[in-house]
């Protein structure tokens, strides 16, 4: 695995492996790597010949009472996971490399609509940090395809409009949630967790599960399931931002033309505030109902 630090380095390695006739998959990433992470890597070695990982924590995402200074850096661990999966190419840049002229300057990329509910609402300019960061990214590595969680499905469909938009040539590629055996979703948020706190996380896709089956079996009043399931998180211990059933395609409200369902959660629990989602396709049945089947 060769390790760059400077965009004509990395671009350099790359201009090469394609002169050489291969295909570039890139996981972009804020490192402090789990299995998660790997399972993205792992789809990206699949899909194509050479696998660039980047590992960058982005001051931009991070907000009013966001403390960048205290997410969690582990580039030596992080470096053997990913020799581990063999990973070719990994990409480590400095601010100062990502954004020379500072963040006062920079110019942004905003996907309106789709960025401005749900965690969007809450955290205000983050998902403009994202898209800029992403879209940086893109132009310096100029991948065939890169590699996305479905964890953070609200992140997904940004990153994916946006592309669409900008007429960028990646194809986007979303991977299933990486979960622990007791249906927690894999996320570094989760080590903030104290003991006790733990043994609560797994309410939250308990919650979300149990919402998605009384849909399957028919149950169509969308307000009242939303109701009850914060009711239950907060009885649990968390303190819900939102938890919502949502078009998966717009993530605006569900329509008659609504094909697929996500429902979508973000909550405190103590310090870290998690997020989990699970989706559903709709198959009409009848006038009076609707009948689905679960991913």
């Amino acid at each position: 695995m060769r390790t760059y630090s400077t965009n004509l380095q990395l671009q350099k390695a790359i201009r090469e492996a394609r002169q050489a006739g291969h295909s570039i998959a890139f996981v972009p990433t804020m490192g402090n790597l789990h299995e998660g992470h790997l399972d993205l890597v792992r789809k990206a070695r699949r899909l194509c010949d050479i696998v660039v990982v980047s590992i960058f924590v982005n001051p931009m995402q991070f907000g009013a009472g966001e403390d960048l200074d205290a997410y969690p850096r582990t580039p030596s661990a992080d470096k053997e996971k990913l020799f581990a999966e063999g990973v070719q190419i990994l990409y480590t840049p400095s601010c100062e490399e990502i954004y020379p002229e500072g963040l006062d300057t920079q110019t942004q990329v905003q996907v309106p609509d789709l960025a401005d509910t749900l965690c969007g609402e809450n955290r205000p300019g983050h998902f403009t940090g994202v898209a800029t960061v992403v879209s940086k990214l893109f132009n310096i590595v100029r991948p065939d395809v890169a590699i996305f969680g479905e964890k953070d499905f609200q992140q997904l469909s940004i990153i994916r409009k946006m592309v669409l938009d900008l007429c960028m040539p990646i194809e986007i590629v979303g991977v299933r949630t990486a979960r622990e055996e007791d249906g927690l979703a894999l996320s570094s948020r989760n080590g903030y967790l104290t003991a006790s706190e733990r043994a609560i996380a797994p309410k939250l896709n308990e919650v979300l599960t149990e919402c998605r089956e009384a849909i399957a079996c028919g149950f169509d009043n969308f307000h009242e399931l939303e109701v009850h399931a914060q009711l239950k998180l907060i009885q649990a211990g968390f303190e819900p931002d939102y938890f919502e059933i949502r078009d998966a395609r717009t993530l605006r409200e569900v329509t008659e033309e609504t094909e697929e369902l996500a429902i979508l959660v973000a909550a405190k629990l103590g310090k870290p505030r998690l997020i989990d989602n699970v989706r559903l396709a709709l198959n009409p049945v009848s006038d009076w109902g609707m009948l689905s089947v679960p991913f």
